[in-house]
Parts: C-alpha cells; structure tokens; sequence
C-alpha cells in the first residue's frame, strides 16, 4: 500500500483545516496588540529625569567660577627652630661645688643664684686686701700730714727745699698706694661675687653639668649649666637663591608685587600637618649664598610665650613674599599640565565645554595659581572629565571639594 502525504489528513478533514487557520489569525492580533501598547508607553511616559523625547539626558561636572583678585604667593620652605638668646653658665671662681640652688628644666631670671661654690678662700682674700687698703691710707694720712707741716717751714728757709720735696714725694707715692690697695679690694671682691654664680640672662634652663662636691674652675671656666631664651623663638630656613632672583625679577618687572613690611609673615608647620597658631615675622635675608648648596639663609622671629616650641625642631616655613594681581586659585585635577603648556577645560554658556591655556604662577594650600587666561564669571571644570562625551553638552553644577563640610552634608545616606 502507497505511504500517505503528510496533508491528506487535512484535505480528508475540513474541521482540522478550519482550526488551524483560526489559530494562526489568534497569533497575528497578538502580536499587534503588543507593539501597539509598546508604542502607547513609549510616546505617553519618558523615562525618569530625560530629555524631552526620551533622549539622554547632559551630563552632570563640577565647575568653580572664576572671581579674580590679590593673591598671596606663599612659599613653603624647610627651617629649624633655634632659641632666640643662648648663655652657657660657667664657673669663673675655682673651688668646690657646694650648692644648686635652681629646678632643673624651670625658668631662671636674670642675676638669680643658681650655683655656690666655696667662698671661704676669697673671702680671707678680700680681707687682707681691706687691711692692705686701710694700711695705705694710714700712710698716706701721715705722709699728707708731713707734707703740710713741712710747707710753711720752706717759705721761711726753716727747712730745704730737698727735705719738703721729699716729703711732697712720700705723699704722692702713699696716694699710689691706696689705689693699688682699693684696686686689690675690688679684684677680692669680684673673685667673691664669682662664688655665687647666677644666671646671666632670663630664660629655660637645662640640666645640671656638674654635681655637689666637684672641683670647679681650677685652669677653666668650667661649663655649668646652659639657659636659652625660648620666647621669642628663631626660625632658621633657606630658599634657593635661583628662585630668590626669579621672585626678584617679577618684582621689577611689575609681574608681581611686594609683600609689604606689614605682610611679610611667617607661619610656622610643626611635624604633625599642623599650623601654629601664632604668626611670625621675618627678620633678615643673608646676603651670601651658600656655595655648596646655592641656598640663601632667612631668619624669622616667632613668638612662643607657651613654650610649644623647642630649640633644634625641625618644621616647615610658609613665607609670603610676593602678592599677584589679578590671580585667581584653582584645585590640581583642574589645570592639565603638559610640554606644550598649562590649561583648563571652561565650559561656556551653552554647555559646550573647550580647553583654554593659562598661565600658572606657582602652588598654594594644595591649589595653583592662575596668573592668566582666565576672565571673571567664567566657569572652569574641576570635576566629571570621564563623562564627556564628544561635543556633547554638559550640565554645569557647582563643584564641592570632597571630606569639606558641604560634601558632607550633600553626601546621600548609607
């Protein structure tokens, strides 16, 4: 028997054929009533926060406007705190040690006693000078009574005038001795003094070099004690002197101008990031530079009446030495630095962003200094580089400096 053709079934069976034609038209309508209700959706609701017609929406960055004015070039530069007077307590009487009269570490005022040393020796010195001065006065008192008897005698030829020219002689040399005897008090009395050694200058004293019961003195004045004046305070630091004549030629130029007495401040960094609380000023420049390193030394005075800051600590100087006109300071991720030139991607009033060169002047607080190439009211981008794309518009926001107290307060809550 012949096999059958798989579609006899249907000729055979009109019933089946009708079914599968219904079937068929069932699908079709719902397909269409699909992309019906699609295109319904898409021209009724735009997805949240797009452009109109259902475009992407510009892309949000971070710009600062620019507000030119003065600004304060500050120059951050390594120094060294050193005590602003500094005195070595020495022994200048020989004897033994008897006595420490000061708190190690505390603050000592000028003249006040700090050590004793045995005085008896010098005292027994500057008794016998006494008895030697009142020997010579005696004898200058008998000597001056001499000459007076004998000077009326010569008028009358009583006496020779060898005799009362000798005792005018006697009279002049016991005058010569009760200075020399005076001068012997003096000296005794100084050695005396000496015994009771005291503080030259006021001052934080250190440590205690010697101890009771040393010989002191005895071929050299033997170093004691050491006092340094700790307020006000120095601070020593050096520039190069390449920059020193750059800042120099600036100045003439009219690029940049002085600082001004007024200005010319310090701030002093202490090791730990933090700025001390009280400015300084700047006290000299030296005039020779050093010719192994081709620095320039500076001193500064800082005042430090609490004592925070101590003799020898390194720290770092922030000096302002020059104010630029017409300048303006702008974030590091702001200025693209690069051979051909500094420059800033502004974005103008329809959105567009273009980069624009500048001229930058140098860094302060993290930031640079823009000298030129930027207007007022202009907005430089800060923030969003990798959302550009092409010459796509942007949206400008104002940009806020992360970890600062507004990032905070904007910042969404976990």
């Amino acid at each position: 028997m012949p096999a059958q053709s798989p579609q006899l079934p249907a000729l055979f069976n009109p019933s089946l054929a009708t079914l599968g034609r219904k079937t068929a038209w069932v699908r079709r309508l719902s397909v269409i009533s699909m992309a019906v209700v699609l295109v319904a959706c898409g021209k009724t609701e735009a997805p949240a926060g797009g452009a109109p017609g259902g475009g992407m929406p510009p892309a949000e960055v971070g710009v600062v406007t620019v507000a030119p004015g003065d600004v304060g070039l500050v120059t951050e530069l390594p120094g060294r705190l050193e005590a602003s007077r500094v005195a070595q307590v020495r022994a200048r009487a020989a004897g033994i040690l008897q006595q420490r009269l000061f708190r190690e570490g505390s603050d000592v005022k000028a003249g006040q006693s700090l050590f004793r040393i045995d005085a008896a020796p010098y005292q027994a010195a500057l008794q016998s000078a006494q008895a030697s001065q009142a020997r010579a006065q005696a004898n200058l008192a008998q000597a001056t009574a001499l000459a007076e008897r004998y000077k009326p005698l010569v008028a009358e030829n009583a006496i020779s005038q060898q005799e009362y020219a000798n005792a005018v002689a006697a009279q002049k040399g016991a005058e010569a001795d009760v200075a020399v005897a005076k001068a012997a008090v003096q000296t005794a009395s100084i050695n005396v003094n000496y015994a009771n050694v005291t503080a030259p200058i006021s001052g934080r004293i250190g440590r205690a070099l010697v101890t009771e019961g040393a010989l002191v003195g005895q071929g050299e004045a033997t170093q004691l004690a050491v006092i340094q004046q700790v307020d006000p305070m120095y601070v020593n630091f050096t520039q190069s002197a390449a920059e020193a004549m750059k800042l120099q030629r600036a100045l003439e130029n009219g690029q940049l101008k002085g600082a001004g007495a007024g200005a010319a401040r310090v701030k002093v960094v202490l090791d730990d990031g933090r700025e001390y609380a009280r400015p300084g000023r700047l006290l000299f420049s030296d005039l020779t530079v050093d010719a192994t390193t081709g620095q320039v030394t500076l001193r500064a005075e800082v005042p430090n009446p609490s004592g925070l800051l101590l003799p020898g600590l390194y720290v770092r100087v922030r000096l302002e030495q020059a104010t630029a006109g017409n300048a303006l300071t702008l974030p590091q991720q702001a200025v693209t630095r690069s051979a051909q030139g500094d420059s800033v991607m502004v974005v103008g009033a329809d959105g567009k962003v273009s980069p624009r060169p500048v001229k930058v002047g140098g860094q302060q607080g993290g930031q640079w200094v823009v000298l030129d190439g930027l207007k007022a009211g202009e907005q430089v981008m800060v923030d969003g580089f990798q959302k550009l794309r092409g010459d796509a518009p942007v949206k400008a926001v104002p940009w806020v400096e992360p970890g600062s107290a507004a990032a905070t307060a904007t910042a969404p809550a976990q």
